[in-house]
Formats: structure tokens, C-alpha cells, sequence
């Protein structure tokens, strides 16, 4: 009898981008795959080959949303739909507050969490399995994929999928790009994400495309936030994407690119996750030995920070002359040194 498998990873894009392997080592081994999760992961999952069911918990509308009672009422929902599901096993992959209380009241008979899991989320469990995580040695990838090891599968194939693109978006894509000089390769620049201590210096990254403005195509990408960065490090050239893509319309122009400059980001992750432009990511505070992508290396330069040790902290410890000096390094002459190599000039 095929054994149902509840996946607990509610977020964040990244994450989700880097539990996928687990899924799919799951269902290659005949397991029937459903997966919790909220808003930032959700596109990523709906039709992805990965899981044969995707369960949605709205939590970025729980924490707009005064009416409590009213949360209450769609998470008792949620509680039920999961029950009626009678799964065999369950793992909290998420290992926080947020995931225990759909662990604990999911109903499978077997309730998997690492020992090192966070905020008390272990007592939403009722099998703990050894700590999964290795200081930050070991690829994020790796660390969730020691799940599927546990249950004695095989981890050796790191296989990530998408769903497909439906052609209105790829069209999407085409639009946002028709400009591009199509003799030139097309290098697609993300330089901001959430935490500032993983944003590299603004004048390395003009630095870097004040070099390669004549050379190739410049795309950049971000939020509406990021414009005031971005216009200031592109000083006008190349096309700028910022707040004018979705997640999917990103993913189509991250498949259309050559080569991906970005950080440990969400961006990143989700380039990666498409398996087609080549990509050089800069890690500032964090291990690029956990984040960075797996995979061809050859094809995934990850360059890290030679200024202080990460420090995997969203406020830098440091104080005067040497706080946020993370973010100064690496030097562009040794980010551009990677792009010609790349991109083979």
C-alpha cells in the first residue's frame, strides 16, 4: 500500500526552492507526496511534479488580518483537511513555532522533527530524529534531504523541478526583453534582498556594471523598493525589471538570461531552481557552503565575503570602522574575473 507523506515547509521561497529535492526523493521512492505551505511558496508548488497534492495555510493574510476569530476558523479548516487526509508520516521541515501547530493536530501516525529544531516546535512531534544540521558545513539541500535518509531512501539524486510555464507568461518574458541586443549575452543583476548585512557594496556592484555595459545585455530585477538601488548602481543603462515581474514572469526571464549576478536571495534560489542560466552568487553574512547553488560547478560560482567570517546574523556584531565590513568583499575585479570565465570572453 503506498504510504502518505505530509510535507511541513510553510516558507520562504528559498526554502521551499531547497526542500524540493526532498519531495522528490520521496515520490521516486513511491511515496504519495502533499505539502503545507503559505503564500511566498505556493506558485512554486501548484503543478510541480514534486508532490501530488499542495495544502495552503494563508499565513501572510493571517498577520494582516485583525479578525482573530476568523483565523481561527480557517486554520480549524486547515486542521481538519489534513486530518481527513490520514497520512502515514508527517515532517515538520520548517522546525519552528509556526509549523507545530499544524504538526501537532495534523493526525499522522508518525510525526517527524530534527532534535536541533527551534521554538519549542520538537513537542509537535512524536518521532525526533537526529539533528540535521552540521554547523553550516553541510548544503541546506543535504541538511533536509537527511529526512528521506532517515526513512532509509537513497538521497544520492539532488533532483529539483518546476512547474511548467504557461505561454502567456513566457510571452510576458518575451515583452519585458524585446530590447535586448540579441548578438550580446544577457546578464541578469539582483542586488538586493531582505537582510542588509547580505546586501554587497552599491559601488561594487556600479563597479561591475560600469565594466560590462558595452560587453552584454544588462537586465536588473527586485522589488519597487530596490529602485532607488538599482537606478543608482546602472545609473540608467540596461533594463529594469524591479516591481514589474511576478514570481513566475521572473522565473521565465531567469531561463532567457546567460548569466545570473545575485546573492543569497530568494532570486538566487529560484535561478537556480530553473537549471538554465549560469550563476555567480556573493555571500556577505551568510555561508555560502549552506546556500549557495549545488549542483555544476562549472556552470555555479559562489564567491564569499574574505573580510570576517559569516556570521549567519541579521544585525552585524561589530561596531565602528569594521561594522558591515562583510559587505565590502569580494572586490568587483574579482566578480568580473567569474563573469569572463562564464561567460567564456
Amino acid at each position: 500500500m503506498t504510504k502518505k507523506v505530509l510535507i511541513i515547509r510553510l516558507s520562504a521561497l528559498g526554502d521551499v526552492m531547497f526542500t524540493i529535492p526532498l519531495a522528490n526523493t520521496l515520490k521516486d521512492n513511491g511515496y504519495e507526496v502533499s505539502w503545507l505551505v503559505s503564500e511566498k511558496g505556493y506558485q512554486i508548488l501548484k503543478d510541480n511534479p514534486c508532490v501530488d497534492k499542495v495544502i495552503f495555510a494563508p499565513l501572510e493574510k493571517w498577520k494582516k488580518c485583525k479578525n482573530k476569530i476568523q483565523n481561527f476558523r480557517e486554520y480549524i479548516q486547515i486542521i481538519k483537511q489534513l486530518r481527513a487526509e490520514k497520512f502515514d508520516i508527517a515532517i515538520d521541515n520548517q522546525m519552528l513555532w509556526k509549523s507545530f501547530r499544524f504538526t501537532k493536530f495534523c493526525g499522522a501516525k508518525r510525526r517527524l522533527i530534527a532534535k536541533d529544531a527551534r521554538e519549542f516546535s520538537q513537542l509537535g512531534g512524536n518521532e525526533i530524529i537526529p539533528a540535521i544540521k552540521e554547523g553550516y558545513k553541510l548544503h541546506v539541500v543535504k541538511t533536509y534531504l537527511k529526512y528521506a535518509k532517515y526513512l532509509g531512501l537513497n538521497t544520492d539524486n539532488i533532483k529539483i523541478t518546476l512547474p511548467p510555464l504557461k505561454d502567456d507568461i513566457v510571452k510576458k518574458a518575451d515583452e519585458l526583453l524585446s530590447n535586448i541586443d540579441n548578438t550580446k549575452k544577457t546578464v541578469i543583476i539582483c542586488p538586493a534582498t531582505t537582510w542588509k548585512d547580505k546586501h554587497w557594496d552599491k559601488d561594487n556592484f556600479k563597479a561591475v556594471v560600469e565594466n560590462l555595459k558595452d560587453k552584454v545585455n544588462l537586465v536588473f530585477t527586485g522589488m519597487d523598493k530596490d529602485n532607488d538601488l538599482i537606478n543608482y548602481i546602472s545609473n540608467g543603462i540596461g533594463i529594469n525589471l524591479a516591481g514589474k515581474t511576478s514570481q513566475e514572469e521572473l522565473r521565465a526571464v531567469f531561463e532567457k538570461g546567460d548569466l545570473v549576478i545575485s546573492l543569497d536571495s530568494g532570486s538566487t534560489h529560484l535561478a537556480w531552481a530553473t537549471q538554465k542560466p549560469k550563476i555567480i552568487s556573493i555571500y556577505c553574512a551568510t555561508p555560502k557552503s549552506f546556500y549557495a547553488p549545488i549542483g555544476d560547478e562549472t556552470k555555479y560560482i559562489a564567491l564569499q565575503n574574505e573580510n570576517c567570517t559569516p556570521c549567519h546574523k541579521r544585525k552585524c556584531p561589530l561596531k565602528g570602522n569594521d561594522k558591515n565590513r562583510c559587505t565590502l568583499s569580494p572586490n568587483p575585479e574579482k566578480v568580473l574575473e567569474n563573469v569572463y570565465k562564464l561567460l567564456g570572453f
